[in-house]
């Protein structure tokens, strides 16, 4: 059995930049809303603070696990946080 090619429509570069420039924002935003510093953060999850700092920035990604442990770390349900990424990025979107 071949592999098929099937043509799908990814969005483009500037487009995943944009939503991952939301997603560093909304991160941000959640430690700040959880009263909690870069450097608090970091010693919670046992990194430097430029770790936090850079994923702030975009300088840095995130994985999976690591989103799901700064979740933890900061008291706020993962699925919270894709659901207000969502939301503004179908706001960016329909502007």
């Amino acid at each position: 059995m071949g592999y098929r090619s099937t043509k799908i429509k990814l969005p483009c570069v500037k487009h995943w930049r944009q939503q991952y420039r939301l997603f560093t924002q909304l991160m941000t935003l959640a430690r700040r809303e959880a009263g909690v510093t870069q450097m608090e953060l970091s010693r919670i999850l046992g990194k430097p603070q430029s770790f936090v700092s850079k994923y702030e920035s975009g300088e840095r990604r995130l994985d999976v696990v690591e989103f799901m442990s700064i979740c933890n770390a900061l008291g706020v349900a993962p699925t919270k946080l894709i659901k207000r990424l969502e939301a503004r990025a179908l706001s960016t979107v329909e502007s």
